[in-house]
């Protein structure tokens, strides 16, 4: 086996320790997680946007959808969304294996997650929270870089936050119980090669979203997926979010009004989140995404999407991460093989 099992607990066991990233709004829905999660993965569902009803029938699809039990069921949910909580309680009432939770940090979603007996999965960006992650039970930490699509809380690239929280979180004594945490490497990960590198620094998974957005069990509109293919780094921009947090996107005619300072504000409010700019409405630009609107839809992507160039089943992405790693192995045991031989 290429990859090593990544554990959450003793009944929470992963046979690939790959995440799928939850993108919202119903980008990442139970066709796609179930897929990841049959392959041995953690597929999750994006909660953000969604009624109770609709996060009930998606996290009911995708169990019954999942025919392998050596992946897990997610869901994500952003700490910014007004309906925190409420999704939390749905998500629990409803089996879910893991609530993992970004765009911001909740010290109380570690006692909610221990009252409700449910694994929490944090995301963050720096040392200080990655420690108090720690400190307050996290046994699985998503640690997600500069490199990352979305809202990103650094612009520090992964291959430098993960040896440096790894070191941080050993320097101090593991919790009783937990043991040594592991780390999810989150932006910039595209290839089995990737995978075979954090590991090297320290990781035991990855976290990949762009990827599995490529995918075809991803339901987006066809022209969503088109768009992302043969970019180069100029199709690439940065837009400050209503959120409050710097985003990655795609250029495209409303990103591009955002950074002309053009964008028309929304005449009506959903409130979705706790705080938000009213600079404009991502909800509508994110679902108008999901349906294939060029114009007025808010393409998140990762820095790397310039290396996508086809849209594949799940599997075959997970057979090529593991093929590739697999090269990857031999291909470090036979320069090493030179080295020694030098010697």
């Amino acid at each position: 086996m290429v990859f090593t099992p990544l554990r959450f607990n003793d009944k929470l066991i992963a046979k690939k320790p790959i995440i799928q990233g939850g993108m919202a709004i119903r980008v990442s829905r139970a066709p796609l997680a179930a897929a990841v999660a049959n392959c041995g993965g953690v597929g999750v569902i994006a909660a953000s946007g969604m009624e109770e009803k609709e996060l009930r029938d998606q996290i009911r699809l995708a169990r019954s959808l999942q025919t392998n039990k050596d992946g897990l069921i997610a869901i994500n949910i952003m700490f910014a969304a007004s309906e925190f909580l409420k999704v939390i309680e749905i998500a629990v009432d409803e089996g879910i294996d893991l609530i993992i939770s970004g765009a911001g940090f909740s010290r109380d979603l570690f006692s909610i997650g221990k009252e409700k007996g449910v694994q929490v999965v944090p995301i963050v960006s720096s040392v200080k929270l990655a420690k108090i992650s720690k400190k307050l039970g996290a046994s699985v930490i998503i640690v997600e870089s500069g490199e990352a699509g979305g809202h990103l809380g650094t612009d520090q690239p992964i291959r430098t936050l993960i040896p440096d929280i790894r070191q941080a979180l050993d320097a101090e004594p593991d919790i009783p119980g937990i043991g040594r945490v592991s780390l999810i490497a989150a932006g910039g990960v595209t290839s089995g090669a990737d995978v075979m590198e954090m590991m090297s620094l320290g990781a035991s998974g990855v976290q990949m979203a762009t990827r599995f957005l490529l995918s075809k069990e991803c339901d987006v509109h066809e022209n969503f997926k088109n768009l992302f293919l043969h970019k180069t780094e100029e199709d690439i921009v940065m837009i400050q979010s209503p959120v409050g947090l710097p985003a990655r996107a795609l250029l495209t005619p409303l990103t591009q009004r955002l950074i002309e300072d053009s964008i028309e504000k929304p005449r009506a409010c959903f409130n979705c989140l706790k705080h938000c700019s009213h600079k404009f409405c991502i909800t509508d630009a994110l679902e108008a995404a999901r349906n294939g609107d060029i114009e007025n839809g808010l393409f998140f992507t990762g820095a790397n999407a310039k290396k996508y160039t086809e849209i594949l089943p799940v599997k075959e992405i997970f057979d090529r991460l593991e093929s590739e790693a697999r090269e990857y192995i031999e291909n470090q045991q036979k320069n090493q093989e030179k080295e020694s031989c030098v010697f």
